[in-house]
């Protein structure tokens, strides 16, 4: 029998070595090319991670915005407190009037009654100094004059106001009017006489003067502050 023959020629070893080096040489790229190649990738990376101009102004502004924010937010917080003090400060100011203002009025309450009580002595005084006055009794009337005058300043000293309207105008919240008088020659509602002297302490009347009032008389002219607060 004749043997049979291969398929195929077998290739020699080193005719396959070199074929397959031309394939390598055929697709791999040089050295060089890589190193080149890598460096501009890593180039491009270098240069995305950098921030732009734009953006570098963009975050320059918000640091600038952020810093005013901050600014105006510490100046409401000072204008509050400025506020606060001044509110606190105008309180203690009006609760310290308010206090003055109610110890004067304690004070004044405290003497109103001894003054009222004193006011019916006071009018016996003046009755006896007017009956030593009619009946020539001058020692006596001496002596009783010194000690009206003494009770007299006394009561001025504590803030007490005679009120003795004679030839004044008749003012209803210092005076009661018990009689009138026709005058023509003195203004209307002038005070003619006082029977009894009235007594104010402070912006109270403790008793009202005891008048007879004028009429019939010419009208009185107002006075320029009436005129100031009627224009």
């Amino acid at each position: 029998m004749t043997p049979s023959k291969p398929n195929q020629e077998r290739t020699a070893p080193g005719a396959s070595s070199a074929q397959d080096e031309a394939q390598q040489a055929g697709t791999a790229q040089p050295a060089g090319a890589d190193a080149t190649s890598a460096d501009e990738t890593a180039e491009a990376v270098v240069i995305d991670a950098e921030p732009s101009e734009g953006e570098e102004a963009d975050a320059e502004l918000s640091a600038e915005e952020a810093a005013e924010k901050a600014i105006e937010d510490l100046r409401a917080e000072k204008q509050a407190w400025e506020d606060r003090y001044l509110r606190l400060h105008a309180e203690w100011d009006t609760y310290r009037r308010r206090t003055a203002e109610q110890r004067e009025a304690e004070k004044a309450r405290a003497t109103e009654k001894l003054v009222t009580d004193l006011i019916p002595v006071i009018d016996d005084f003046e009755r006896t100094i007017a009956y030593a006055d009619e009946h020539g009794e001058q020692g006596l009337l001496d002596g009783v004059k010194a000690v009206y005058s003494k009770l007299g300043s006394v009561l001025e000293r504590s803030g007490v106001v005679v009120l003795n309207p004679v030839n004044e105008p008749f003012n209803a919240l210092d005076a009661q009017a018990v009689a009138t008088v026709e005058d023509s020659s003195a203004y209307d509602e002038t005070v003619r006489d006082v029977y009894q002297k009235g007594y104010k302490m402070g912006m109270k009347v403790l008793r009202p003067a005891m008048v007879t009032v004028t009429c019939g008389g010419p009208k009185r002219e107002p006075a320029p502050a009436e005129d100031a607060d009627q224009q």
